[in-house]
């Protein structure tokens, strides 16, 4: 199902995430998922939140440049090429998986839930639903 990324550039400097954290700490703000991409000089932090508008908002707030961005939350199998199930269907459409990484907690079916951001997320999400209701019985879960 489709959810809210945000995205923020830092500086790479000792304390720069360490201030995003407390930021959102303070407002009750919960980050279920995250990965932060480096190069030398900035980071590219990618989260998911309990309440993205809100995270949004408090992040403009102080000053942070963010993007927002439709990203897909998936269940995918726990076993030995589970994630087959997901990346497959995806393939198959020509859709490319521009990167992924892993929600903090498991989803309704107690699997693990992965993070997607694709080049076509409307088709992706309409070729995971058609595929993984076929193939395991279950929908794409929705955070």
């Amino acid at each position: 199902m489709n959810v809210k990324q945000i995205s923020v550039s830092l500086e790479n400097i000792p304390g720069m995430f360490l201030a995003v954290s407390e930021r959102l700490g303070v407002e009750g703000i919960n980050i279920r998922a995250i990965s932060v991409a480096d190069t030398s000089d900035i980071s590219t932090v990618r989260f998911v939140t309990d309440n993205p508008e809100k995270t949004a908002n408090v992040l403009r707030s102080h000053g942070y440049p963010i993007r927002e961005t439709d990203v897909i939350a998936v269940e995918v199998p726990d076993h030995p090429g589970g994630l087959q199930a997901v990346l497959k269907p995806l393939k198959d459409s020509s859709i490319n998986v521009l990167y992924f990484y892993p929600y903090l907690g498991r989803g309704e079916s107690g699997q693990p839930v992965v993070i997607l951001g694709v080049d076509k997320t409307e088709e992706a999400v309409k070729v995971l639903k058609k595929n993984w209701v076929h193939t395991f019985g279950e929908e794409i879960y929705a955070l």
